[in-house]
């Protein structure tokens, strides 16, 4: 046998030993995800519901999911376990770590329409009753080539003038 034609073979089967190589990685990895988890914190169940871990089994979970809401998970239905600052940023909406409030968008839109000086004579140009060119015909215009059209005699297959 020639070594080029089992090359192709060889590199099957390498490329499926690197697949299932970063595959096991992935599993090991959310495992141990799973195994750290500690009561007190936040999770992100596969079905996406967010909760705080209560209690840890061997293979369950007891998350608290609200007041007086306790739901027992199997662990492998953990999706995520999150820090503390993004658990409370996704389910109670606190930003935790805000630099400067220089570079935020104000929540309402007054700042935006408040007009200085400078803006007076875009404002008046805006404001003012001029009728504005869209491009359109007008529908005097229209009409009449409708009319120039209706006129003309129209030609068919079977009866044309020209011998």
């Amino acid at each position: 046998m020639n070594a080029y034609t089992l090359l192709p073979f060889i590199v099957l089967i390498a490329a499926m030993f690197l697949m299932t190589r970063s595959a096991k990685k992935k599993q090991q990895q959310a495992a141990q995800m799973r195994n750290e988890m500690q009561p007190g914190s936040g999770v992100r169940t596969i079905g996406g519901m967010y909760a705080t871990v209560k209690e840890v089994n061997e293979d369950t979970v007891l998350l608290d999911a609200g007041p007086g809401v306790e739901l027992l998970f199997a662990k492998n239905a953990i999706g995520a376990v999150l820090t503390d600052d993004e658990y409370n940023r996704i389910v109670h909406g606190i930003e935790h770590d805000l630099k400067s409030d220089a570079g935020l968008v104000p929540d309402d839109a007054s700042s935006l329409t408040e007009t200085d000086e400078t803006d007076e004579p875009a404002a008046a140009a805006a404001a003012s009753d001029d009728k504005i060119d869209l491009g359109k015909k007008d529908a005097d215009a229209a009409g009449a080539a409708e009319a120039k059209a209706e006129d003309e005699p129209k030609k068919t297959d079977g009866d044309s003038d020209a011998k």
